[in-house]
């Protein structure tokens, strides 16, 4: 009786031991990812893209002769530059232009160009802008006090875009720094993803992880690439064709690929502006061309997107539209991933019996 009852009791104080160990091992993991919750998104940026510029650090590895740190350091230096310094130049330019804005309103010699009549002419919207344009060259006072709460939004909406922005550079410094040091430590940081890979999926870990991998080289061809191509090209095309503020229409370009929005919202406005100010042969010229650029996306995506895919085309397609709708821009690489490897894991779970050898 007395071994009974000692047994019930040890059988007690190891549950219990169990469930604190339990609940400490609970605690400490909600209170790490607490801790690094701030840096969630500079960490799956920098995941992504040393996942995406791997092969490039590989092939730079030649060049300095296997030297891994400064390897490393000279792509991290690259990007920073890449990105602070167009960052910079352009706040710089925004604030220059409101202070030179604001000097020639205090002066009282601010002057706008009247407008073209062709301008009354666009559709839809072309009379209202006609209307506020007149206005503004003939009486500027008049204008801003009959404008003065659209100016206003506009003004708060242009500041938070520069907040937004100033905290997306820093975002993605810290990103690319997080980059730099995962390029440094590859061969490290990729045997311990291979043994965490090995006893999270077991015999399949190797397959899935170049899931992974190629699913989000395969999202920054056909997305990040194609943005790329789409910048450059409309940008060339802009400057040539004359349109003001090329740069400014190209970046926008730019931005709306990276969210799946189609060129063309910025082709069309453009298209009908070269229509405006050129003669028509010309401005058709010019406005096929900007079309076809703008709808390049078309022809690229697929291209860029489906070459050596580990999934069909529509799978990480599908993924990085339904992953930005659910978490905005990251959403592009983590849709498409946990989409590639649910479509995997479903097609071993139904070809299951296949893989398993049968007994005669």
């Amino acid at each position: 009786m007395n071994t009974e009852q000692d047994n019930n009791l040890s059988s007690e104080k190891k549950a219990i031991d169990l469930s604190i160990k339990l609940m400490l091992i609970t605690l400490l993991i909600v209170w790490s990812l607490m801790i690094i919750f701030p840096f969630i998104a500079p960490i799956l940026w920098g995941i992504i893209l040393a996942t995406t510029l791997f092969p490039l650090y590989q092939s730079m590895l030649k060049i300095f002769k296997g030297k891994k740190a400064i390897t490393g350091t000279f792509i991290t230096l690259l990007l920073l530059c890449l990105l602070l310094i167009p960052s910079v130049i352009m706040i710089a330019s925004v604030v220059n232009e409101v202070k030179a804005l604001k000097a020639s309103m205090d002066a009282n010699t601010l002057t706008i160009p009247p407008p073209n009549a062709k301008v009354a002419a666009w559709p839809l919207v072309g009379p209202k802008i006609y209307d506020a344009w007149s206005l503004l060259n003939t009486n500027v006072e008049s204008a801003v006090i009959t404008y003065k709460e659209q100016m206003i939004q506009i003004g708060q909406k242009l500041l938070s875009a520069l907040g937004g922005l100033f905290s997306n550079v820093l975002m993605m410094s810290l990103s690319i720094i997080i980059m730099g040091i995962l390029l440094v430590y590859s061969e490290a940081s990729e045997k311990s993803v291979s043994r965490f890979a090995k006893r999270l999926l077991g015999n399949h870990s190797e397959e899935y992880t170049k899931v992974v991998v190629q699913t989000i080289r395969n999202v920054s061809k056909g997305i990040l690439g194609v943005a790329f191509i789409q910048f450059v090209i409309m940008g060339i095309s802009f400057v040539l064709a004359g349109v003001p503020f090329a740069g400014i229409w190209a970046l926008l370009v730019f931005l709306l690929a990276l969210v799946q929005l189609p060129g063309a919202l910025v082709a069309i406005p453009v298209v009908i502006y070269v229509y405006s100010v050129k003669e028509p042969v010309p401005a058709t010229i010019w406005s096929v061309i900007i079309l076809v650029c703008g709808l390049s996306d078309n022809v690229l995506k697929p291209l860029l997107m489906g070459k050596g895919a580990p999934v069909p085309m529509l799978v990480i397609f599908v993924g990085a539209i339904g992953g930005l709708m659910l978490s905005g821009f990251i959403g592009l690489f983590t849709g498409a991933i946990v989409l590639s490897l649910s479509y995997k894991l479903t097609g071993l779970w139904i070809n299951e019996d296949h893989l398993i050898p049968q007994a005669k």
